[in-house]
C-alpha cells in the first residue's frame, strides 16, 4: 500500500484562510457526508472518481486533501486518483474524526457553503419575506401578484406553488421586469427551502427592480407546514423566446453589472480563459452561466454547462476546488454578472467574459468531460445477455452499480445492486451475492460499469462482462425491465433525502431542516474560515 502524506486540521485551515487552492474532498457516499463534514469538504464518492475527476478537479497537481470516517476509503480514493494523474494527494490527519479532536465544526446536509451563504445574506441583508399563509391570502383575494420559483424545472415539476412560474435563479433579473411590467405587481420568489428564496429575492432587490419583491419564508417547505396545497406536474415557465424589451434589458444590464464591479468581479475575455485553463500553476473552471437549451445550441470550446442559479445553489460540486479561478460566460450581459456578483461575495475569485461573439461558440451539445479509459473487460449484448439469462445452466447473475434509485426505478429481472465502493475484501456485500460462473455488470448508461467490471473479475476470480450499452440498451432492445429492492446488496447510501424532496415529507424532518438552516450563521462564526461578505 502506498504512503501517503498526511494534512493536519491546522494545515488545511491555514491553507483555507490564506485562500490558496485546496480540494477538500469527502470520499464517502451521500448520504454519510450528509451527516457531518466540513464546511469546504466536497462530496466526491471514491464510487465515481474515474467519472468526476478530470471535470472537478482539472489540474493534476492540485493539492487535494482526501478523507473518510474511518471506513478504509481515502486510501483507496487515492490510490484512484494517483493512477490518473494527480501528483499532491495527501490524507486528512485521523480523518473526520481527527478534524473534530481538533476542535474542527462539522456541518449537516448538502451544498452547505451554499445555504450557509444565504442565511449569512438575510441576516445581513435583512432580505423581505412574507409567509406561507399571508402569499396564499394574496392569491385567493386575487391581489396583483406573480409567484417566481428559483428551482430547475424539474423540481419545480414534482410540486409548486399554485399559478407560480418556473424562472430558475439566473434568469430572476433577466426576466422579472418582462413578467412584471406593472411595477405595482407585487413579486414573490419561492424555492424548496430558503436559499435560492433569498438569494433570488436579494438579487432582484440588488438589481433595482421597482416592484415589491418578497421570499416565500421557507418555501415549499413552509407552503406544506402551514396546510396550504401544492401543485404537482406543472409546466409553466418563462417564454425563453419572447424578446426582451430593449429598455428593461439594459436596465438590468447596468445594474447587474454595477453590481458585479461592487463586488470585485473582474473581467476576462475567452481567448485569455483558455490560456488560463492551459496553466499548471492554477486551477481554473469556465462555466456557460445560460439555459441548458442554450448550451446545447451553442457554446464557447471547454466551457462547461452551469446555469447560474443552480452554480451559486451547488457550488462545491461544481468548483470543489477553494481558491480556484472561477470564469463565467453569457450572451446578455445580465446572468453571468449577477451570478459572479454571488460568487464573489462568496470569496470565489470570479471573472466575466467579454465582448465574445456569436462565431466564438463553436460547440454544441451536453458537456462531455474528459474520461480515463478502462481498462479492458470483454462485452455482451443485451441479446446476447439475454440468451444466457433464459439458460439456468449459463450460471450468469447481473450485477447493477448505477444509482439505487435507478436501479429501484427499473433494471434488468433478476439484477442484484451493489455500491461499487463496497466492492472491497473488507466488505462483505460482494460475498452476499449468489455464485455464478459469470457476472455481467452493467449501470444505466455503461458510464461506471467498465471500471466496476475488473473490480469484480479480481475479487471474485470468476468471469466478467460488461453489458454492452448498460441497461439503456437492454431497454432499447425491447426486453422486459423489473422495479424494486428486493436484491439490494449493499445499504442505500449512494444518496441523502433531502427533507424538502418529494411528496411524503415528514413534518418533524422539515421542521428539523428549518431549524438547521435558522442556525447556520452562529455555525459560520464557529468554523471563522468562510471568508463572506455582502455588498
Amino acid at each position: 500500500m502506498k504512503p501517503y502524506p498526511v494534512r493536519t486540521y491546522e494545515d488545511v485551515r491555514e491553507a483555507l484562510l490564506a485562500r490558496r487552492e485546496i480540494a477538500l474532498l469527502d470520499v464517502r457516499e451521500e448520504d454519510p457526508h450528509a451527516q457531518a463534514h466540513p464546511l469546504f469538504a466536497a462530496n466526491f464518492p471514491l464510487s465515481k472518481i474515474e467519472l468526476d475527476a478530470y471535470t472537478r478537479l482539472p489540474r493534476r497537481d492540485v493539492p487535494i486533501v482526501l478523507f473518510d470516517a474511518g471506513e478504509g476509503l481515502a486510501t483507496r480514493a487515492a490510490d484512484k486518483l494517483a493512477s490518473l494523474g494527480y501528483t499532491r494527494i495527501a490524507l486528512l490527519a485521523g480523518g473526520l474524526d481527527g478534524w473534530i479532536r481538533a476542535g474542527g465544526e462539522v456541518f449537516r446536509d448538502v451544498n452547505v457553503p451554499s445555504k450557509a451563504f444565504g442565511e449569512f445574506v438575510e441576516a445581513q441583508r435583512h432580505t423581505p419575506s412574507l409567509s406561507a399563509e399571508a402569499v396564499q391570502t394574496l392569491l385567493q383575494n386575487g391581489d396583483d401578484v406573480v409567484v417566481l420559483d428559483a428551482r430547475r424545472l424539474d423540481e419545480y415539476r414534482t410540486m409548486n406553488i399554485p399559478g407560480s412560474i418556473s424562472v430558475p435563479g439566473a434568469e430572476l433579473v433577466l426576466r422579472a421586469r418582462a413578467l412584471a411590467p406593472d411595477p405595482k405587481t407585487r413579486v414573490i420568489v419561492n424555492c424548496a427551502g430558503r436559499t435560492r428564496s433569498i438569494i433570488g429575492t436579494q438579487s432582484l432587490v440588488n438589481a433595482g427592480l421597482p416592484n415589491p419583491v418578497a421570499a416565500l419564508r421557507n418555501g415549499t417547505i413552509g407552503w406544506t407546514l402551514a396546510g396550504q396545497t401544492l401543485e404537482h406536474g406543472s409546466d409553466r415557465q418563462f417564454d425563453a423566446q419572447a424578446g426582451l424589451d430593449q429598455a428593461s434589458l439594459d436596465a438590468s444590464r447596468s445594474a447587474s453589472r454595477a453590481l458585479a464591479d461592487r463586488a470585485g468581479v473582474r473581467r476576462t475575455t475567452l481567448d485569455e480563459a483558455a490560456r488560463w485553463s492551459a496553466e499548471s500553476s492554477r486551477t481554473t473552471y469556465r462555466f456557460d452561466v445560460r439555459t441548458p437549451t442554450e448550451y446545447e445550441r451553442a457554446h464557447a470550446p471547454g466551457f462547461q454547462g452551469a446555469p447560474g442559479g443552480q452554480l451559486v445553489q451547488e457550488t462545491e460540486m461544481f468548483a470543489p476546488v477553494r481558491g480556484a479561478r472561477v470564469v463565467l460566460f453569457d450572451d446578455d450581459g445580465v446572468r453571468a454578472n449577477m451570478t459572479a456578483s454571488w460568487l464573489a461575495q462568496m470569496n470565489i475569485d470570479v471573472y466575466v467574459v467579454d465582448d465574445a461573439t456569436g462565431q466564438e461558440l463553436t460547440a454544441s451539445g451536453s458537456w462531455r468531460g474528459a474520461r480515463p479509459e478502462p481498462a479492458h473487460t470483454p462485452a455482451l449484448t443485451a441479446d446476447e445477455l439475454a440468451a444466457l439469462l433464459a439458460n439456468p445452466s449459463s450460471g450468469t447473475v447481473v450485477i447493477d452499480v448505477t444509482s439505487s434509485a435507478n436501479h429501484v426505478k427499473a433494471h434488468i429481472p433478476g439484477a442484484h445492486w451493489i455500491l461499487r465502493s463496497h466492492l472491497s475484501n473488507d466488505v462483505d456485500d460482494l460475498r452476499t451475492l449468489p455464485d455464478a460462473r459469470r457476472y455481467v455488470v452493467t449501470c444505466a448508461t455503461n458510464a461506471l460499469a467498465p471500471f466496476a467490471a475488473p473490480e469484480i473479475a479480481a475479487l471474485t476470480g470468476k468471469l466478467v462482462h460488461v453489458l454492452e450499452g448498460g441497461t439503456s440498451a437492454w431497454i432499447r432492445a425491447g426486453f422486459l425491465t423489473e422495479s424494486g429492492d428486493a436484491r439490494l446488496a449493499s445499504p442505500r447510501i449512494d444518496r441523502y433525502r433531502r427533507p424538502y424532496e418529494g411528496n411524503d415529507n415528514a413534518r418533524e424532518a422539515m421542521n428539523a431542516y428549518l431549524e438547521w438552516e435558522y442556525g447556520l450563521v452562529a455555525q459560520l462564526d464557529r468554523d471563522g474560515t468562510h471568508g463572506f461578505f455582502v455588498i
